[in-house]
């Protein structure tokens, strides 16, 4: 049964769908003022990994992943490069598309935006209101989280702390892990810029970036899900302000299991424009790497929830490492036949590699130890059978590799 470590209760534990085989899952997409860097689709992978496992042992997947094309950064970004903030967020949306193509990352249906759920947002905004969570000022429609219950759950956030003159923050978010204790906002209102703003319920203005997630959630998935998934700055006020709505709104959990990923630095280093250190899936593959042995390191080399540390030196020997591991099953399932006197004890030995997989997957998704146990039974089966295998355990340690492989997506 698989298990995952639940950052809302810091416990792992088996995980079971609200409704059988059927399982819900919101993933936070990118912010499209700029396109991804690996570190982003370090986070994306994990979520691919939970998606093809959750595949794997049986169950349907509904699955929403966002593109968030509306917010201050975006709007700040297209003004200082003199471009049109949908011409700059189309782009970055096209380099999404193609380079989760190639990283083989499994995506929806529809990939919706927050421009397509304006109308959602702002009825949600009114809704809040009307049951007394939130409220309208002159720079928008801000909501109150003493009116929550249990606000900060997610983080632990001591709310003895908070201050008792009222703040209000009307910044879509705020540089760092910090909190604002204070109320945030849902609506901006238009005071006269009128670019990028929209008549709505709630007079005229746009959604915040802590509203838009909840209305693409509600439009599609409904009021509850099963696992909501991010990077780890999410624990800092993001998912907690989209929880807070989501059950201020419906009166229901949100969300059974909170998954958060680690950030990848490079050389030690977070990435950054300051630090010049800002790595694109093309700078890999342009030193020769494939799309596939990126994949391979961004997933392998340690579990999501530890940070992983990019290096020249460290993805040559990951990639030394596949090509390893891709000419052991080679070796096994190619090559010439050995004698079939052993056949039971070499099927009992594929049928190990294919479980010590599975049960490293179902310990949270530990892929790094999956691959460790791939590696040890394949070298065990060389060693005991340099002949090879016999012809029926060939197909069948291929069969084996190939079901893996609908979840690594690397090996064959």
């Amino acid at each position: 049964m698989l298990k995952l470590l639940n950052s809302m209760t810091k416990e792992k534990g088996p995980f079971t769908p609200l409704e059988a085989k059927k399982v819900k899952i919101f993933t936070c997409g990118p912010s499209i003022y700029q396109r991804p860097h690996i570190g982003n689709y370090r986070t994306f992978l994990y979520e691919d990994l939970l998606i093809r496992f959750l595949e794997f042992q049986g169950n349907q997947v509904d699955r929403i992943i966002n593109l968030t094309d509306i917010e201050d950064k975006s709007i700040e970004e297209a003004h200082s490069k003199g471009e049109k903030m949908a011409d700059m967020t189309s782009n970055a949306a096209d380099y999404f598309r193609k380079e989760t193509k190639e990283l083989h990352i499994k995506l929806p249906k529809i990939l919706p935006s927050s421009s397509s759920t304006i109308n959602e947002a702002a009825e949600i905004t009114k809704t809040l209101i009307e049951k007394g969570f939130a409220y309208k000022h002159t720079d928008g429609v801000f909501f109150d989280p003493l009116k929550s219950k249990n606000f900060g759950k997610l983080f632990g956030l001591d709310m003895t702390r908070w201050p008792e003159k009222r703040l209000r923050f009307k910044k879509d978010t705020y540089n760092g892990n910090r909190w604002n204790r204070g109320d945030f906002i849902l609506w901006h209102a238009d005071k006269g810029e009128h670019i990028h703003f929209w008549d709505s319920v709630v007079g005229r203005g746009r959604p915040s970036w802590n509203i838009q997630d909840p209305a693409i959630i509600h439009s599609h998935l409904g009021e509850q899900i099963d696992i909501n998934c991010g990077g780890i700055d999410n624990i800092y006020r993001h998912h907690d302000y989209n929880i807070a709505i989501m059950e201020a709104l419906t009166g229901k959990e949100y969300a059974q299991i909170y998954l958060h990923g680690e950030h990848l630095v490079v050389d030690g280093s977070s990435m950054s424009k300051s630090r010049g250190n800002i790595l694109y899936p093309e700078h890999i593959y342009d030193k020769g790497f494939s799309p596939e042995e990126l994949r391979f390191f961004l997933t392998s080399q340690v579990h999501y929830r530890k940070k992983l540390n990019f290096t020249w030196t460290h993805i040559e020997k990951s990639s030394q490492r596949l090509k390893v591991i891709r000419k052991m099953i080679e070796q096994l399932t190619i090559l010439k036949n050995g004698s079939p006197d052993k056949s039971d004890e070499q099927e009992v030995l594929i049928s190990t590699l294919e479980n010590d997989f599975i049960m490293a997957m179902e310990d949270d998704l530990h892929l790094a130890e999956g691959i460790n146990s791939v590696e040890k039974n394949l070298k065990l089966m060389i060693k005991i059978y340099p002949d090879g295998l016999d012809a029926k355990n060939k197909y069948k340690l291929k069969t084996a590799v190939e079901k893996i492989d609908t979840i690594l997506c690397c090996l064959i």
